[in-house]
């Protein structure tokens, strides 16, 4: 039996009320399938109805064959090992024990047919790059990032016949994604991956777009879905085109028939008066000019409301995936003003500082004991204090601490820089952003600005979810009246009411708009952005609004993130890598310096 994914009627609902999912139909069969949609229109909550972690409200869903899930978060006991999250430690006993001479047969089905289950998980551990670690290590010691690609080993290694990711390549650095894509290309049975990674989705074998609470089918990888939608839309867009020009004409002919109507009717009401026609003659024609024009007005109705319906038809194919087209002329930076100098880098023994309170800490990174303290002067949404970093004690150096050949030993950024901050998980690129931003003190490290600063983190967290979008960026903006700021907002597809929404009742789109807005709208307008991982858990839709806002922008951007397709449309002029030397399971206070060095484009 081929191994396949039926969903039939499919609907759910939250316990609130609210719905996610309404007579959804849709199969899945052998092949990699991009699940793709904007954030918000249920493609986890169809995960995990298929894998059975929600039961749907009506409808069905059917798996044939055995299904193998990662979440996007997974939980995890601390005193776990590597060889339990991989699923082994049964058969892995039970191998240990016939080695060690026991013949029973509870051991010998234990085992069943995995003899080899050792040599495959070290191969697949392996090939997805973590090769240093061992089957016996503790969960608690593994980032983020190993921690998915672990599980994801985990399912190789079950080899079911049906696959469910959901998002796999959040909190993976580059290498990490790069080891994801390819063990994804050699999958050869049922897989569906929930994902907005680009480089990811150009290895499937056919995209499905939920959108509008059903599922269309587009063969080929991003690429091809890409290209057939831009068509689709192209058509779209004339056929609404057509549709209105077809609405304004029936509109004409429903008033040229009503004036001639009525013309008519003047004509009858004159010659009845006149009393050159027989009263019977008269009333007769009368009645007959009567449902001669009720038929016509019926018709022409008939025909302006085919019209209309035909227009929302239109309308509705044609993608609400509107531009942001913003001119911030208040960014400019002129050519060569150093708006940023950060010193101290090489030789600098220093380590990740603790998250914000609440936040999760830097994807990948472990935490990290004796951080510094949060400074707890308050700032507008989206902006940072000019900060310089308090002076590095003796105590943050050592006496070996030479610089390291090829290490940046300072970072100065000039003009109207775009600078990508790559690098593998845990070696400090969200520290160095918050550094930056006066937001945490780096030992040994000071950030001197020549310029204000606007700070995006990866919790979209600076919105003030008790106001509106326009009170919001008000507060980024207190100089600026309340029609600038809705005019601006209308630039960043906030028109009319949709700016006095609460900031907490918006969508995960309509929300990563409103803190584009407030950071780039605050005044005095930031002529250096920080931004940390900007793409994370973004739809395709609200990447490209990024990318499109960014190119309204005219001041320095230094980015650290992972996803190469978004810095390549960036603009990106310098491209930087920053290593962290410290081993595994080091003390961190021991580890090397930075490690910042200048690459070349990815």
């Amino acid at each position: 039996m081929t191994a396949a994914i039926l969903c039939s009627e499919l609907s759910f609902s939250w316990p609130d009320g609210a719905p996610v999912l309404s007579g959804l139909t849709v199969s899945f069969g052998p092949g990699r399938t991009g699940l793709i949609g904007v954030n918000g229109s249920g493609k986890s909550t169809l995960l995990r109805l298929i894998a059975g972690e929600l039961r749907p409200g009506s409808g069905a869903v059917r798996a044939r064959g055995e299904v193998g899930y990662l979440p996007q978060a997974i939980t995890l006991g601390t005193s776990r090992t590597v060889c339990d999250l991989l699923g082994i430690t049964a058969a892995r006993d039970a191998l240990h024990a016939i080695e060690a001479g026991e013949t029973g047969e509870d051991v010998f089905a234990a085992v069943g047919d995995d003899w080899d289950v050792e040599e495959r998980a070290r191969a697949w551990l392996d090939r997805l790059g973590l090769g240093r670690l061992g089957l016996d290590d503790r969960v608690e010691q593994l980032s983020g990032g190993e921690t998915i690609l672990t599980a994801l080993a985990a399912l190789f290694l079950r080899r079911p016949d049906i696959m469910l990711l959901d998002e796999p390549t959040n909190n993976l650095d580059l290498d990490a994604r790069r080891r994801l894509c390819d063990a994804v290309a050699s999958w050869t049975g049922v897989m569906v991956i929930v994902s907005h990674d680009r480089e990811l989705l150009e290895r499937v074998d056919q995209i499905a777009d939920l959108s509008g609470g059903e599922v269309r089918m587009y063969g080929g990888n991003l690429a091809a879905y890409t290209e057939l939608l831009a068509a689709e839309q192209a058509a779209a867009e004339r056929a609404v085109t057509a549709a209105a020009a077809d609405v304004r004409r029936q509109r004409r002919d429903l008033v040229d028939a009503q004036v001639k109507q009525a013309r008519r009717d003047r004509q009858g009401r004159k010659v009845a008066a006149s009393g050159s026609l027989p009263r019977m003659v008269a009333d007769a024609r009368k009645r007959a000019a009567q449902e001669t024009a009720g038929r016509s007005r019926e018709l022409h109705s008939e025909r302006l409301q085919a019209a209309r319906d035909r227009l929302d038809e239109a309308e509705q194919a044609v993608r609400n995936d509107a531009e942001i087209r913003v001119e911030l002329p208040g960014t400019v930076v002129p050519a060569g003003r150093t708006v940023l100098a950060v010193t101290g880098l090489a030789g600098a023994h220093w380590h990740p500082a603790a998250p914000e309170p609440g936040a999760p800490p830097e994807p990948g990174a472990p935490p990290e004991p004796g951080a510094p303290p949060e400074p707890g002067a308050p700032r507008a949404p989206g902006t940072a204090p000019a900060y310089d970093a308090p002076p590095a004690t003796d105590a943050a150096f050592a006496p070996d601490a030479a610089p390291v050949p090829g290490v940046l030993e300072e970072l100065i950024v000039r003009g109207p820089e775009r600078i990508a901050l790559t690098g593998p998980n845990g070696s400090g690129k969200t520290t160095l952003l918050r550094a930056v931003a006066g937001l945490a003190a780096l030992p040994g490290v000071t950030a001197r600005l020549g310029a204000v600063v606007g700070y995006l983190p990866q919790r979209l967290d600076i919105l003030d979810d008790s106001l509106t979008v326009v009170d919001n960026v008000r507060v980024a903006a207190p100089g600026a009246s309340v029609n600038e700021v809705r005019a601006s907002l209308a630039r960043f597809l906030f028109r009319g009411e949709r700016a006095d929404r609460l900031a907490g009742t918006l969508s995960g789109g309509e929300r990563f708009r409103a803190v584009l807005a407030a950071l780039l709208l605050a005044q005095p307008a930031p002529q250096l952005l920080l931004l940390d991982e900007p793409t994370n858990n973004l739809d395709m839709a609200s990447v490209r609004q990024l990318s499109q806002a960014l190119e309204g922008y005219r001041g320095a951007i230094l980015v650290a993130s992972h996803d190469v397709p978004f810095l390549r449309t960036a603009g990106i002029t310098r491209w930087l890598r920053l290593d962290r030397e410290a081993g595994r399971g080091a003390d961190p206070e021991a580890g090397r310096g930075t490690g910042l060095t200048e690459i070349g484009p990815l």
